[in-house]
């Protein structure tokens, strides 16, 4: 079976926080699970390079548009590497292959009836003598009353354009923006709502998407699909190659998610394979985002995709709720935010992992505290799962030679191992990752009962061969922690792995006596005094 994998892609206008690496951490999660199934994986993302927000940064440090996203580009790609995020393909989209593609989809859209040519009155600066890209008008949502950009509300997530807002006013210059005539491709999107009613009632039906996939995409397509602008009148993007369209750009909301599509071909012909073998009914497909993105994937990706005609559409939509900041709403402005890295330089990346998997905002809004995130390492992956793997090998290492003893395991034991596998197995693949991690460690929690109960410090002496049973059985559990834990934590089950000397796969696996390689901690203890000061970072 193929399994494609799609991960949003971070704007490139400025570093990579906590919020955005709670939502995408489930992709790679979903990859490093499905390759160890020997499933063939295609885990695709990019950097997301073209649109208003990085031209206004570009003009705001007197740099060229290329000097801001190759400085985050580059960091996202340190970012996402040092975290172990296994991408197959990590792309651009100001690249010349993407603007290539991107340019044919459009072609195939105008070409199958679904785009057409529109005059429209479009906001215009007569301050700047210029038509004003969404992002550079602000106002009033006319639906929730919050103050909004003109794509889309933050606030209630509504699809907006410019001219919709109350009280608009130029970014650039703060004036208010006259209406001027032009001439702009739209999308045929209200022709495509029957297919996505239905589209929308398989996938609630089979219980693929999140529950706040279904609600979102529930109230636009009740509200009535809107035919949208596919073209805009902005600095950085793709060309419009359609003859009397110069200067304009194919809109990002179209651009931008091709990009899976593109970065899948770009794969494809580097490696010599068939990029279809991944975009085919056969393939089993996972879209990996935020909250706000939702429409952007239950929606218009799939719209286009059926304009296109012949390509699998979504199966699995895993749309993470919102992340706050000590109880705070995340602010980059305002840098009430945790850096990505930052993050990196100071703490494990399985921390940083872990602590979002077990508390991200999976199906519900989370909260980062830096108590909760320096205890939850402290107390589950030092001194649950780390002391169970450590005193266990070390026992070994020193009763024994460092070679695992001969003795049949306890079958009660290795039955909830094996329990284990097909219980967080059927979690990740309905994108419940909390749920799968819990068992895991409720694994780890009662193995370390075991061994206390046991008492192999005593047995060793008193019963030599009930204390090879108990060290043989904590050995094969801590291997197969080594494969159940390799798609969340991949560092230490690596560790793991090479401490035991076996190959990882997503099944249960029976070590034979063997010598065992030195044994380290798995994790450092953090000091608990770091909580105040790095929440005395926040809003600096």
């Amino acid at each position: 079976m193929s399994v494609f994998i799609g991960g949003a892609w971070p704007y490139a206008n400025g570093s990579l926080h906590l919020g955005h690496l709670a939502s995408l951490l489930p992709g790679d999660i979903l990859a490093r699970y499905y390759r160890l199934k020997g499933e063939d994986v295609l885990y695709v993302s990019g950097s997301d390079c073209n649109g208003t927000p990085i031209a206004l940064r570009a003009k705001n440090e007197g740099v060229e548009a290329k000097v801001i996203t190759d400085r985050y580009h580059t960091e996202f790609k340190e970012s996402f590497d040092r975290l172990g995020f296994t991408y197959d393909q990590y792309v651009r989209t100001d690249h010349p292959d993407h603007h290539k593609e991107v340019q044919h989809i459009f072609k195939l859209l105008v070409g199958n009836g679904h785009c057409y040519k529109k005059k429209i009155k479009q906001s215009y600066c007569s301050t700047d003598e210029q038509f004003l890209p969404d992002r550079y008008v602000e106002g009033v949502c006319p639906v929730c009353g919050s103050h909004s950009r003109g794509d889309q509300c933050e606030n209630c997530s509504t699809i907006l354009d410019p001219v919709d807002l109350i009280d608009p006013i130029c970014k650039l210059c703060g004036n208010t923006p006259v209406i001027k005539e032009t001439e702009h491709y739209y999308f045929n999107l209200k022709n495509f709502q029957s297919g996505l009613n239905e589209y929308l009632a398989e996938a609630d039906h089979a219980g693929k998407w999140r529950t706040n996939a279904i609600q979102m995409t529930k109230r636009y397509l009740t509200e009535g699909l809107r035919d949208r602008a596919a073209t805009r009148d902005i600095e950085l993007g793709v060309p419009v190659p359609m003859e009397g369209f110069e200067g304009k750009k194919i809109y990002v909301w179209i651009e931008a998610v091709s990009g899976y599509l593109t970065a899948s071909m770009k794969w494809a012909e580097e490696h010599e394979k068939d990029w279809r073998d991944y975009w085919n009914d056969s393939t089993k497909s996972y879209y990996v985002h935020g909250k706000d993105n939702i429409p952007f994937h239950s929606i218009i990706w799939p719209a286009i995709l059926k304009g296109v005609g012949g390509l699998k559409l979504p199966d699995h939509i895993i749309s993470s709720e919102y992340l706050t900041v000590e109880k705070k709403k995340l602010s980059t402005s305002r840098n009430w935010a945790v850096w990505v890295p930052d993050l990196l330089e100071n703490y494990h990346p399985d921390s940083i992992r872990y602590y979002l998997a077990i508390n991200g905002p999976e199906q519900r809004d989370a909260d980062f505290s830096w108590r909760e995130f320096i205890y939850s390492h402290n107390s589950e992956l030092l001194g649950a799962y780390g002391n169970f793997v450590n005193r266990t090998l070390k026992f070994v290492e020193k009763s024994y030679g460092s070679c695992i003893p001969e003795a049949k395991p306890d079958e009660f034991a290795i039955q909830k191992v094996k329990d284990t596998y097909t219980v967080a197995g059927k979690a990740i693949e309905k994108g419940e990752f909390k749920y799968a991690l819990e068992a895991i460690f409720d694994l780890v929690r009662s193995s370390n009962k075991y061994f206390d109960e046991r008492q192999p410090w005593k047995q060793v002496n008193e019963a030599p061969d009930q204390c090879a049973i108990t060290l043989n059985t904590c050995t094969q559990i801590i291997a197969n922690l080594g494969n159940l834990l390799s798609p969340f934590l991949p560092f230490s089950a690596e560790k793991i792995q090479e401490q035991l000397a076996f190959k990882p796969n997503w099944s249960f696996i029976e070590l034979e006596p063997k010598q065992i390689k030195e044994v380290k901690p798995l994790f450092d203890r953090i000091d608990i005094h770091r909580i105040e000061g790095e929440r005395a970072k926040l809003g600096e």
